[in-house]
């Protein structure tokens, strides 16, 4: 076994040929109706990671068409007027998609700035009735929250079949692991969610022919846990000391990218697999949003 060596699923290259899609539908949209996808961005406060993040989605829009509506707004700014920023959006008919970057100050309610923003524009898929639909069988949620997406497009598109298959996710977040489990039921896996308080995890996850790793801890998942031939998909992004970086720090995921690769059949790179992912997800919601605002 030991010269074993996992495919590495290039996150970047898949992202490409989205955007590539993407592109040429946007074209499309624009020949038939003269109108292009628009993504509104809100950004409170000066964040520099949210900012990075948001226009590194800018430059995305950019690529495949997509117009930019950018709303920053100052750290300070009421729970009431940031509802009303919302609703002139809402109301907007060249935004088509509205994301509300997160986390949000303390004094703003999350929950309640998610809820107004518009079912037909929730291209984050965070809207409690877009979750709800997400999580009921038989029904369709409008939008799909990105990095879930991301990950089963992933998987999808390198030929890896879900039905029937034995899925553990690690870690619960309403951001990706609550999702994706939710996903996986829909395509007929047999999920486990393993989390936090978890007894035996390792021994959970051995028996995982595909794995989604968003747990937020640097290298949990070593390469013992893993059960030959497995695909593993890494959502961890955690910073660790690295001192001959210029910047002092590395990325590594969730999971022992070295010893996996000895065991995995497929594997996920940090950086580089899911995080392109998660962005091309938003475009292809934004155009989706588009086509169903412009065609019906």
């Amino acid at each position: 076994m030991s010269d074993h060596k996992a495919t590495v699923i290039d996150g970047k290259a898949v992202a490409q040929t989205i955007r590539s899609e993407i592109a040429a539908e946007v074209h499309r949209l624009f020949e038939a109706y003269k109108k292009v996808p628009g993504l509104a961005v809100v950004i409170v406060g000066k964040k520099k990671d949210s900012q990075t993040y948001v226009n590194m989605k800018r430059k995305a829009c950019a690529e495949v068409g997509i117009k930019s509506f950018d709303l920053d707004l100052p750290e300070e700014v009421s729970e009431s007027e940031l509802i009303c920023k919302v609703h002139e959006l809402n109301a907007d008919p060249d935004v088509h998609g509205i994301l509300v970057q997160l986390p949000l100050p303390k004094h703003i309610n999350e929950e309640k700035i998610l809820s107004e923003i518009s079912l037909g524009k929730d291209v984050d898929g965070f809207h409690p009735l877009n979750i709800g639909k997400l999580s009921m069988k038989g029904r369709d949620p409008m939008f799909v929250p990105c990095t879930p997406k991301g990950c089963l497009e992933l998987l999808k598109r390198n030929g890896i079949s879900i039905k029937g298959k034995n899925a553990v996710v690690v870690g619960r977040s309403n951001i990706v692991g609550l999702p994706v489990s939710m996903l996986l039921l829909k395509e007929d896996a047999t999920v486990t969610v393993v989390h936090s308080r978890t007894k035996e995890p390792e021994n959970i996850i051995r028996n995982a022919d595909i794995i989604i790793a968003a747990a937020g801890q640097a290298k949990m998942i070593k390469g013992s846990w893993i059960k030959p031939g497995a695909a593993v998909i890494d959502v961890g992004t955690n910073a660790v000391d690295d001192p001959s970086k210029i910047s002092g720090y590395k990325l590594v995921g969730d999971v022992d990218f070295e010893e996996a690769c000895k065991v995995a059949g497929w594997i996920t790179p940090v950086p580089g697999g899911v995080g392109p992912m998660t962005v091309a997800m938003l475009l292809k919601n934004t155009l989706d949003g588009a086509i169903r605002a412009l065609e019906g």
